[in-house]
């Protein structure tokens, strides 16, 4: 498995945590603990890399260090 960073966030808007994959637009997830959160966006991160893959889109390759946001 590829290592993309993954940001964590309570939002009170949703009242859930939202873990967010900056590097591949669109990919995110949510729980209703921290634990489910990044459990399901691994395996939201999964499903965006396979139908990359079977459109034959690029995939970006993990930066391996924290992005700059602003």
């Amino acid at each position: 498995m590829q290592k993309y960073e993954i940001i964590l966030y309570w939002s009170n808007e949703d009242n859930t945590f939202i873990a967010e994959v900056p590097e591949l637009p669109g990919c995110t997830a949510h729980g209703d603990t921290q634990e489910s959160a990044l459990k399901n966006v691994n395996d939201a991160i999964q499903l965006w890399l396979d139908t990359a893959r079977e459109l034959g889109k690029p995939i970006p390759a993990p930066r391996g260090h924290r992005l700059m946001l602003a």
